[in-house]
C-alpha cells in the first residue's frame, strides 16, 4: 500500500505483526495505530508488511526520510526467511544513515541486525506499565533529542515481552533501563533508536492482547489478572514517547 507525492516527508512502517481481529475492527489495522500516533500532516506513509515477505526494493530506499520497525509474536533470533532478510535490510540502513525506529520486536531485531545479542527475558513475561529510567545527559547521548524540553528522569510506557535485548551493539549507547531489563532503549549516532516499550500502544489494544496470550497459553489467566490489577487507574506517559519518537524520526 503506496501513496504517491512530491517534496512531501515520506516514512515507511515495516510491519512484522499481522492485524489481530480487534485492531483490525476498531482501528482499521496497525498501520492505522502507528500513523495515528507518528504521522503528521503533509507527510506520506507506505506500509510493508515484512512478516509476509513485503519489502521495499532497495532503489526506493533513499527515498524515504525514516522507518519504523513494529512489534511481533515472532523471535527477533529466529531463522525466519523474513527475518534473516529484515537483518540485512536494516543492515543496508544502517549504512546509508537512514532514520530507523525499532518497537519491542523491532528494537530487538535491530540489535541482532547491528551486532547485538538478543534472546529469552531472564525474568520472562514483562507485561503491562512499566517505568524506564534514562541515563544522566542524555541529550549528549542523542543530540537528537536537545530541542525536546523538560526531560524527565523517569518515564512510563506500556510492554508486552519475553524476549530482550542480552548486549547492545557495539557502538550503541544504552539510554534507558528498568528493574527488569538492563536495555530498555539504545540509540546509534542520530539514526538508530530502539525501544523495548510500545509507545504506540493504548491500553485497550494491551487489554485484548493479554487475552489473546491466555486463549494461546502463553500467559495463565492468574498472571493476566494481575497485570490488570496493576494498570487500573494509571496511563502511560504516551505524550512523552510520542514526542521523543517523533523528534527522533524528523530532525534533521
Amino acid at each position: 500500500m503506496k501513496q504517491e507525492a512530491v517534496d512531501r516527508k515520506r516514512y515507511a512502517l515495516l510491519l512484522a505483526v499481522r492485524d489481530s481481529d480487534y485492531v483490525r475492527t476498531k482501528y482499521g489495522g496497525y498501520f492505522n495505530v502507528f500513523i495515528d500516533v507518528f504521522g503528521s500532516e503533509n507527510e506520506i506513509w507506505d506500509l510493508f508488511r515484512v512478516v509476509d515477505g513485503e519489502f521495499p526494493e532497495e532503489e526506493e530506499l533513499d527515498k524515504y526520510d525514516g522507518f519504523i520497525v513494529s512489534g511481533s509474536p515472532y523471535d527477533a533470533y529466529g531463522d525466519e526467511i523474513w527475518i534473516l532478510r529484515l537483518c540485512l535490510l536494516l543492515q543496508t540502513l544502517d549504512f546509508m544513515k537512514k532514520k530507523v525506529l525499532g518497537v519491542c520486536f523491532g528494537h530487538q531485531v535491530l540489535c541482532r541486525a547491528l551486532g547485538g545479542r538478543v534472546g529469552k527475558a531472564l525474568g520472562g513475561w514483562e507485561v503491562g506499565i512499566k517505568q524506564i529510567t534514562f541515563v544522566d545527559d542524555l541529550s549528549k547521548h542523542c543530540p537528537f533529542l536537545k530541542d525536546l524540553h523538560d526531560f524527565p528522569p523517569h518515564a512510563s510506557i506500556i510492554e508486552c515481552h519475553q524476549d530482550e535485548v542480552w548486549e547492545a551493539p557495539i557502538d550503541a549507547k544504552v539510554i534507558a533501563f528498568s528493574k527488569r531489563t538492563a536495555v530498555e532503549a539504545f540509540c546509534i549516532d542520530e539514526h538508530i533508536l530502539g525501544i523495548q516499550g510500545h509507545p504506540e500502544y493504548t491500553k485497550d489494544i494491551l487489554d485484548n492482547l493479554i487475552g489473546r496470550l491466555v486463549d494461546n497459553n502463553s500467559i495463565n489467566m492468574d498472571f493476566a489478572e494481575e497485570v490488570r490489577k496493576t494498570m487500573e487507574g494509571i496511563e502511560p506517559d504516551g505524550k512523552f514517547w510520542v514526542e521523543m519518537c517523533k523528534e527522533f524520526l524528523k530532525s534533521n
